[in-house]
Order: C-alpha cells, then structure tokens, then sequence
C-alpha cells in the first residue's frame, strides 16, 4: 500500500490506523494536527482511522500565538 506523508511516498506492507503508522515511524506527534486527503482527522479518531492505498497525510504542528 503506498501512502504520501508530509510530500514523502511511503510504502506500507500491510493496512494500519493513522495513531499505528505515526507511532511505528515518527514516535509521538504531540502538538500536532493531521490531515489525510486535505480533510482534517481529530486525534480522537486517529487510533480508529485506517489508512487508504493512495491517501496524502500531512502531520503539521500546531503554534500558539497572539
């Protein structure tokens, strides 16, 4: 299954969640948001959500600021 993370292919050998893929290769995303296909996925739902051949993810932090 191949997967683009952050304008980067990624090739997965089987189907996983979006919290199995980011904690196999990137450990914690803390402060972080994520979008898959330019759809913003809440964190709550990141263990739940499994990815698609073809699916663009882009993980980005998020800034506090005023």
């Amino acid at each position: 299954m191949r997967i683009t993370f952050n304008d980067r292919p990624l090739e997965l050998a089987q189907s996983m969640t979006l919290d199995a893929m980011l904690t196999r290769w990137y450990g914690t995303a803390s402060g972080s948001a994520l979008a898959v296909n330019q759809t913003i996925i809440p964190r709550q739902h990141w263990p739940e959500y499994q990815l698609q051949d073809g699916d663009e993810i882009l993980l980005f932090q998020v800034i506090a600021g005023g």
